[in-house]
């Protein structure tokens, strides 16, 4: 008797140590794992900075090259002028690509298609901001200038978030794409400095216009992607 009861000491001695590991291995592991969320967040939020400075450079560097882009399509393309009109976008369309990419979880097909409805709605605003300036014919040459702008960058700028918005990883808020809508419609009245200056070659409006909704853009998905 005295043995049994032994015995059954002993096995619940052993089954409470054992139980006591499997708690102490389990909130390691969680230890561990919360420790290893903090430092990729650390990580995250160390780059993010870095990432967003990348962006405005190569928003800058996009924004240099769009005004140089039609003197090299004139040399080696033909097509429709809308065609020609959608290849001068081609630099900024590759860094929304590369943004699409980076911060967000879209595959690849979804940033191709962002880069592609970029150069659509570079030849929408366009011709936004061709057929306002039509519309206010008879207003002095700023006004006209800066509601074409207005125009071509509310359209620009508002169906890259529609279409982005609408890709598998894009954020649903509709706030945070209003951003982005905001930017570029106020961007977009540079136009009337390119015209005051009597800008060719260079510009003022592409280089701040594609930093600031590259930058915006990014942001945005950022934000969707934490979220």
């Amino acid at each position: 008797m005295a043995a049994s009861t032994f015995g059954l000491a002993r096995l619940l001695f052993v089954k409470l140590c054992a139980s006591t590991i499997a708690t102490v291995i389990v909130l390691d592991c969680r230890a561990a794992e919360r420790e290893a969320n903090a430092l990729t967040e650390a990580v995250a939020a160390t780059d993010a900075p870095r990432n967003l400075l990348m962006i405005a450079a190569g928003g800058l560097l996009s924004g240099l090259l769009t005004p140089l882009t039609p003197q090299l399509i004139d040399k080696f393309s033909g097509g429709s002028g809308n065609l020609r009109m959608a290849l001068v976008a081609v630099p900024f369309a590759v860094l929304v690509f590369f943004v699409v990419r980076r911060c967000s979880a879209n595959p690849l097909w979804a940033a191709l298609l962002a880069g592609i409805v970029t150069m659509v709605a570079f030849v929408c605003a366009v011709n936004a901001a061709i057929w306002i300036d039509l519309q206010a014919y008879g207003a002095s040459k700023m006004m006209r200038n800066v509601l074409a702008g207005l125009a071509g960058g509310f359209v620009g700028s508002g169906l890259m978030a529609l279409a982005i918005a609408l890709l598998p990883a894009g954020p649903r808020d509709a706030a945070l794409w209003m951003r982005i809508l905001l930017t570029g419609t106020l961007a977009g009245t540079l136009m009337a400095v390119d015209s005051a200056l009597d800008l060719d070659l260079t510009s003022v409006l592409y280089p701040v216009w594609q930093v600031a909704v590259a930058v915006r853009l990014a942001m945005v998905l950022q934000r969707g992607k934490s979220g």
